[in-house]
């Protein structure tokens, strides 16, 4: 009778289930670089969308100075000035932009590589102590199923022992039951 094959089933299924969670850790782990990732590539994106947003912001106020200029008799030279000041203040904004978005992929660059560096070394780590978890429950695996079997052959020799002793009792009452039969 084989005594082992459910420890042996329940072993494999904890085994099996440690290693799917360790996968989706990995998994998990993964999504969000791919997350950190396209965040990043999108940042150029949004500073060209907003950066056009600004130019086209600066044409539409051109467009309303060159209409103030031709409607009002007199106003070329300070339209001139406003157009001088405003197209100042745009540039400047447009530098600004530039650096603030710069400064901003490059502060998300570096803690995407400093998560990347982080979590490799914890996947290291999570590897090794998941072999190490591994091992020892393939031991403590081993080690239940040499106790299963031999509380199984224990069991067989009990279970043999018992068929004889049952012989023996029906040897006993045969014999009994024939001297009484001689006897009558």
């Amino acid at each position: 009778m084989e005594y082992t094959t459910p420890i042996t089933t329940a072993f494999e299924a904890q085994r099996a289930t440690i290693e799917q969670s360790q996968r989706a850790l990995e998994q998990s782990i993964e999504f969000q670089r791919t997350v950190n990732e396209a965040m990043l590539g999108s940042l150029d994106s949004q500073e060209s969308a907003q950066r056009r947003s600004v130019e086209l912001f600066q044409t539409a106020f051109h467009g309303y100075l060159d209409a103030v200029e031709s409607t009002v008799p007199g106003a070329a030279a300070t339209v001139d000035e406003v157009r001088a000041a405003v197209d100042e203040q745009f540039e400047f904004l447009l530098e600004n932009h530039a650096e603030a978005f710069e400064s901003v992929a490059t502060e998300y660059e570096e803690g995407v590589d400093a998560y990347d560096e982080l979590t490799a070394d914890y996947l290291e780590a999570l590897d090794e102590q998941v072999d190490l978890l591994v091992e020892a429950h393939e031991e403590l695996e081993a080690g239940s199923v040499e106790v299963a079997e031999q509380w199984g052959e224990q069991l067989d020799q009990l279970q043999d022992q018992v068929e004889d002793l049952q012989e023996q009792v029906q040897d006993v009452q045969q014999q009994a039951a024939e001297a009484v039969d001689v006897e009558a």
